[in-house]
């Protein structure tokens, strides 16, 4: 575990793997720290460099007052990115992380060779209703939210487990203002003119349970750039690394062999 200082923010990251590896960024979603990408890092190749953070307001990454905008997010992996040497990296990112995937490779192609958008699309969801769930969680906390979110998150299935105990813990032990900051920032984005301008190695992945992102709002976004790929997860929600780790590190792990990464 390692913080960058990055002035207005501290950014907390950890790097696994091989240190002279190919690069390998995964930025997360809204509610989780990067945690989330347990499951599936020890199934990946030999031979990458696994970058991951925590973005502002959320894990043990620092929290400036909120509202955020996009534009910071992007900054800020972009300044990791800088400050860790890191070029041509494959970025992943999962819902609000593959918003900033995007405006990443929109803003500096030199640091993303290849794409996976997860669960994610250039637009989320309405002004409206993000305005509603931040004033929600600053009236009631996440934990006024936790049980729907948990719904839109993870399928029956695993919502039945032991395990969901883990996953809404852990949203609702992030800082209000890192949540609602961060729900400010997907509220104000619309990618879908900047995204249709990128051409590079994209993967689309989609949980056929996801009730914040589903399959054809993925499929749409993927679609704008040329040649994507696009891979659908049967029994998964939002979160499939978490609910199906196997699959998605195969996927993943094909995609970055296609393209070249390892």
């Amino acid at each position: 575990m390692q913080i960058a200082d990055l002035d207005d923010v501290q950014l907390h990251y950890r790097i696994d793997g091989d240190p002279d590896g190919a690069p390998v960024v995964f930025s997360n979603s809204l509610g989780t720290d990067l945690r989330l990408w347990d499951p599936i890092l020890p199934l990946l190749p030999k031979g990458l460099k696994l970058i991951r953070y925590d973005k502002r307001g959320h894990g043990l990454s620092s929290c400036p007052d909120a509202s955020y905008s996009m534009g910071a997010l992007v900054r800020d992996a972009e300044q990791l990115l800088d400050l860790l040497k890191i070029r041509d990296c494959a970025f992943v990112g999962l819902s609000i992380g593959g918003m900033i995937a995007q405006g990443l490779a929109v803003k500096r192609l030199d640091l993303v060779r290849a794409m996976v958008l997860s669960n994610t699309a250039a637009k989320i969801g309405t002004v409206d209703m993000w305005t509603d769930r931040i004033n929600a969680v600053k009236a009631g906390g996440i934990e006024s939210l936790a049980d729907s979110v948990m719904e839109r998150w993870f399928s029956k299935a695993f919502r039945a487990t032991p395990e969901l105990a883990l996953w809404r813990n852990m949203l609702v032990r992030q800082p209000v203002n890192g949540y609602a900051g961060c729900s400010a920032a997907i509220a104000g984005t619309d990618f879908y003119t900047p995204t249709s301008g990128l051409r590079l190695p994209t993967l689309g992945i989609a949980g056929d349970q996801d009730g914040a992102t589903p399959p054809d709002l993925v499929r749409e976004t993927v679609e704008l750039i040329p040649g994507s790929q696009f891979h659908l997860m049967r029994g998964s929600g939002h979160l499939p690394c978490v609910e199906s780790p196997q699959e998605y590190a195969r996927v993943l792990s094909k995609f970055l062999v296609d393209t070249g990464h390892v």
